[in-house]
Order: structure tokens, then sequence, then C-alpha cells
């Protein structure tokens, strides 16, 4: 199961370890509840054996039968007595004890026995089972040592041996039980991990009873472009998680099937500056009578102004317009780095990082902009945009132009170019216009912006260049011709020039191109796969907060393990590095900051409350929503080191074990009963993830 091993193989003594955790619940009532003891002890025990024996039909195992004593512990306190402090004090405990019974059954399920004691003393070679090897002191690792090297071991003196070193010391020699060794090794692969821990099983059971296991939804996404415009609609298909590792509110993604694709129509405006909100909501009216849908029939969606639109006067108006009139929506006008992450998630070249273990640079070529992303193993590292795209100028087929954009009048004031609307430009400034258009691209692409042009039309800091690229792709309207020069449309713009031109640099530049699963589609496939996932969590929750909070981005922190114990040094550059990448300002905007990498420890936990006091110093002086989100457990101990450790005394807001992505966007409701689950829905960025 999961990976261990086969449940069946599990045998536990299951009476005694409930008569051991009613033994240890009955002390602590004893404790905080001495004058009505007993009839706390009887009422919980009474209930606790009846939950139990309500599933035994179902708990086939020892191994079953474990799970479902954690499972409703917690719900079972929750009949009993308040959730305070003498609660989860309660808790605590007794998901420690739990947690030794689950470390049994998991070395049962990976096949470790417990270890007979010998019958005496072994000399090494005696048998198969024991061995002399170097081992190091400072790592505490063992190395194998060559077989003459033992020849010349057993046969010298101490005073001969000179052993080779090892962290700058001297290894030393120890007979060791190889067979021993290996299950200790085997051990190590067994330890339970945080979400396998009985207080992950404790903090969520309980909290699914009868809700039904699958859930459909019908999601859309709208991508209002500088070039094309265009709708796509989805039906998602989720599964609540079930099982040991698993028993949480959370639904799962396991089938995404495109039901409709809107025509790609130009992106009408009125003016230079103006978008033509009204031409955009009829499109969208026609589009939802062709997909036979109504705006109540979507549960969720994106609508999103990208490129060169994002920048039109009217930009926001559209996305309230759209976001009102066309269903349940996550809305954005989505800033130059978000857009490239938009794009590297839609294109599948994110999924295909963490499949590949490569590290790889998406480049969603559009009508207005390039948005740049390098994502490595599954996620998003670095992102950039520059103001190169097909649509920067408008040319007739006679080479009149019938559109010069901002960033199309820089370059060609740096060329000595004079043009205005109308006038027919040569072949040859043409040329010139796409060649550096695509130079720019290409320069920032494998270093910093350097030229005189790509410092003036970059629209982002540069891209974080520590990790070596091992290919790059390319997504949007640009992509289709550089991948198939064939059977392509015109647009009346310089896309089509600016394609080859860049393949032919690419070529020259050597630089391996490979081809993502979407291309045009694949900002608008982003927008449209928001999908609805439910999860509860024990968290830290300050009364200060309304409730409901509605639409908060979640930001991916990256720390690396290696780093925690500098984590007070290397907090700030990671949190305001991932800030960058979806446009967020501290101290203005909200947003939540996610933590994959656990750091449990009380040292790296003080270091880290100090680090964000440090980091977030807007967000603390104006009283401004925190929200901290971790994918292990461990919030509510974090917020109650944040208030006791810094100025942070409220509007904080920390949850935990929850599974999110980049470019996720939560709501939290308001707590389960009088306690800190929560409900949270989690509009996903789901793209190729788990897709069937």
């Amino acid at each position: 199961m999961n990976g261990f091993g086969d449940t069946s193989l599990v045998k536990l003594n299951i009476q005694d370890i409930k008569s051991g955790i009613l033994y240890i619940v009955a002390k602590m009532f004893q404790t905080y509840y001495s004058e009505k003891a007993d009839e706390i002890i009887n009422g919980f025990s009474n209930e606790y054996n009846k939950r139990i024996e309500e599933h035994a039909s179902e708990d086939s195992n020892d191994f079953d039968k474990l799970v479902r004593m954690i499972n409703v512990f917690k719900p079972t306190l929750e009949t009993i007595i308040e959730r305070n402090q003498e609660f989860y004090l309660i808790c605590e405990v007794v998901s420690t004890s739990f947690d030794v019974y689950l470390e049994s059954a998991k070395r049962q399920m990976a096949g470790i026995s417990p270890t007979k004691p010998a019958d005496g003393p072994v000399l090494p070679g005696s048998s198969s089972e024991t061995d002399i090897k170097y081992f190091c002191t400072i790592c505490k690792e063992f190395f194998d040592i060559p077989e003459d090297e033992k020849i010349k071991i057993l046969n010298s003196d101490n005073e001969e041996l000179r052993l080779p070193k090892h962290h700058d010391k001297e290894l030393v020699i120890q007979i060791i039980n190889t067979k021993k060794v290996h299950e200790l090794d085997k051990e190590k692969q067994t330890k339970l991990q945080p979400h396998e821990r009985a207080s992950y099983l404790m903090g969520t059971g309980g909290l699914g009873g009868s809700d039904p296991e699958f859930l459909q939804v019908t999601s859309v996404g709208i991508d209002i472009g500088s070039s094309t415009s265009h709708l796509i609609f989805s039906k998602l298909t989720l599964r609540r998680e079930r099982g040991f590792i698993n028993m949480t509110n959370r639904f799962n993604l396991v089938k995404r099937e495109i039901i409709y694709e809107s025509e790609i129509i130009l992106t009408p405006l009125l003016d230079r500056y103006t978008i033509d909100i009204e031409a955009i909501i009829e499109f969208c009216k026609e589009e939802y009578k062709k997909a036979g849908l109504k705006p109540e029939d979507v549960d969720t969606g994106a609508v999103i102004v990208t490129g060169e639109t994002a920048k039109k006067e009217n930009a926001d108006e559209i996305v309230e317009r759209l976001s009102s009139e066309s269903g349940k929506f996550v809305s954005a006008t989505a800033g130059p780095n978000f857009e490239s992450v938009l794009g590297a998630m839609g294109s599948g070249i994110v999924d295909r990082t963490a499949i590949e273990e490569k590290t790889y640079m998406n480049v969603d070529a559009g009508g207005g902009t390039s948005n740049i992303a390098i994502a490595t193993k599954g996620d998003i590292h670095s992102t950039s945009c520059i103001n190169v795209g097909g649509r920067l100028l408008g040319i007739e087929s006679n080479n009149k132009i019938w559109r010069i954009d901002e960033p199309t009048e820089f370059l060609m004031k740096e060329l000595g170019m004079e043009y205005t609307l109308g006038d027919i430009i040569s072949k040859e400034d043409l040329d010139k216009i796409v060649t550096e258009y695509a130079k720019a691209l290409v320069e920032v692409m494998i270093g910093p912006a350097q030229s005189t042009i790509a410092k003036g039309i970059m629209m982002t800091d540069d891209l974080d260049f520590s990790i070596p690229v091992d290919g790059y792709s390319f997504s949007g309207g640009v992509a289709e011709v550089i991948y198939n020069e064939e059977d392509i449309q015109e647009y009346n713009d310089i896309g089509v020039l600016l394609a080859k031109e860049i393949k032919r640099l690419m070529e020259k530049e050597g630089l391996p191109l490979i081809e993502p699963e979407n291309k045009i589609r694949a900002t608008v496939i982003g927008a449209g796969a928001f999908s609805l996932s439910v999860s509860g969590s024990t968290c830290y929750y300050d009364k200060s907060v309304s409730l409901p909070i509605l639409n908060i981005p979640v930001v991916p922190v990256i720390i690396e393990q290696s780093e925690l114990h500098l984590i007070d040094k290397k907090l700030k550059g990671a949190i305001n590095l991932a800030l960058n990448n979806y446009d967020l300002i501290e101290g203005e905007d909200r947003f939540a900051l996610y933590f994959k990498t656990p750091f449990m420890r009380a040292q790296v936990m003080e270091k880290f409350a100090s680090a964000i006091e440090d980091v977030l110093p807007k967000s603390t002086a104006k009283k401004k929503l925190i929200v901290l989100i971790l994918a292990f457990d461990g919030a509510k101990v974090l917020g109650i080191t944040i208030r006791e450790n810094t100025a942070i005394k409220s509007n904080l807001f920390c949850l935990d074990e929850l599974d999110l992505e980049a470019g996720d966007w939560i709501d939290i409701g308001a707590p389960l009963k009088t306690g800190d689950a929560f409900p949270v829905t989690v509009k996903s960025l789901v793209f190729n993830k788990n897709k069937k």
C-alpha cells in the first residue's frame, strides 16, 4: 500500500493499543478535570468504542483498525471537551503514542523483522553476516574496505595502520553485522514522514463524513491577448483522497476533458489605447451558446488580459465585466511575470521537467510580449518578460503600416527610422526591425540584457541563470510558426517573420529546441484549469481576521533543506524573488506564502519567525493580513512562535498540510465548529498534472 507493502502483513495487538490510549486519556482527564474526571472518562470511552465499532465491518485487518482508532480520536474528543489548550495537549500526547504503532506497522509492511540477539561473539570472516568497514565519526557513514586492505588490517598491529581520512579526520575500523546494517538502512527509509504521522490523520479525521467521493466541475478560461482572444471549456473530475496517507477532505484531479474550444479571433480594439469591451462580451456570449452552456453552469475559471492588451486603459474593466457575467471566477489581469508562469505551466513544460528531472526554459511568445520562465524539476525557478511580439508592428500585404506599438516606436528611434501610420515600410527596414526583436529575445534567453535595445524593451528584471538550462520551448501564437512553417495563418503583422528569425538564431546559438504539448492555447488552458478542491487542516487563526477570505494567490517560496540552518539569511531573498515572479508588492497586495520544505525544529522555527517579520515590514506596520501555508504539519506552532517572538500580534493566518501548486488561488471559509479546521477552496492551475 502506497509503496510500503501489503497491509494484511501487519500484526498488532489492537485491544492493548486501545487500552493504552484510554489509559493515557484517563490520566490527562484526571489532571485537567479532577472534579468530574470519572464522568468525562466514561463518556469518552463509551463514545470512542461506539465510533470504532460502527466501522468494524469495514476494517478488515489490524492496520485498518489502527488507522480507524486514530481517525476517530479527535472527533470523539470534540464531543467531550471544548477545543482549548488541554484539548490540543491531549491530542499531541496521544498522537505521539500512535506514531509508535504506525512506525511499527510501516516497518512490517516493508518486511523488517525484529533482530534476534546473537548466541555469542562472532569474529570477522567467520560468518557471511559479519564484516569490517571504515567508519567516519563525523558523518556517521560506513565505507567499504578493499579486500587486499582487509587482509592487511587483520594481519597487522594497530601501530602499523595508516587509515584514510574523511572530513579531514582519520576513519576508524568497525566490525559490523551486515544484515543488521542492511536492516538499519531499510529502517531509515521507513521512518514516518510528517504527512504520515498520527497528527496528520487526527487533524483531518472525521471531516469527510458522507461527502461524495467524486466531484465534477465545469471550468472556463478566457484569454484576451495582444493579438488574439479565445475561450476554452473543460470538465474537471475530482476524487476525494482516501487511505492511510491521505485521509483528508481534499479533492484531487483525476480527469480533465476539454469540452469546447472557441474560435480564435483578433482582439478587437476601439483605438490604440482601448479594448472594444462590447465586442468581447458579444463574442463570449456567442461562444457560450455554441458550447451549450450558461454562466450559471460554470463552476470555476478565470479571465486574463495579457501582453499589450493588459496595458490598455480599460483592461481592469473588461476583467470585471467578464468575470461578473461569465460564472464563478478567479480573475486576474496577468502581470508579465505571472503570465510567464501561466504560459510555462499551460504549455506542459513544468510537468515535463518534473518527469524528466530537467531544467527547461519556456518562452510564451505572443502578440505583444515574450514571457519567459525557467522551470526545474516541477517548479518555476525564475521568470522574466520582454516586449517582443508579433503584433507590435502591424503591416498590410503591401507593407503599409496600420499599427505601431510603443516598443516599436522605441526600436525605430534606436535604428534611426521615421515611420508613421499609413507609411509604406521598406523590406530592408522591416527585416531590421524583425532581426533586432529576435536578437533581443535570444539575448535575454541566454544571459542578462546587455544591449541598449534589449534593456529598453525589457518589462521586468533579468532571469536568474544560476541553474543550467537543458532545453528551450516556445508557446503562444509565434510558437505555431516556429514548430510548423507550413499551413500558417497571416495576421497582417510581423509574427511569421519574427518566428522564422527566432528559429534561425536558436540554431545559430546551438540552443536545443524542444516542443511543448500546448502552444497557442497554453495560456487559455491555464486560465481554464482553475479547479475546485477542498481541504481542512489544523491551523493558527487570529480572531481579528475576517472570514471568508477570497481569491488569495499562492506564492511558493523555495528553501532547500540544506539551507535551513541559514534560514534567517536565506528567507528574505527567497520571498522577494517569489513575490517578484508574481508581480506582487509587499505591503500592498494580498498573497499567501507557501513552504514545502519542513522546518519543525524549534531553533529553525524561531529564526523563521524573525525573518518573516524582517521581510514583511510594511505588512507588519500596516497590520495587513499575513497568510503562511505549510505543506507539512506545524502551522499552529509556527503561528504561536511568530506571535510570541515578533511584532506580528494580529492579522496572522497559518495553514498546514495543504498540497498546492504555483498559480493556485485559495478561498478560506469559516472554521468548522469552533476549532481550527478550515474549509479551503483551492482553485488550482491543474494543467497537465494527473491528466488522463
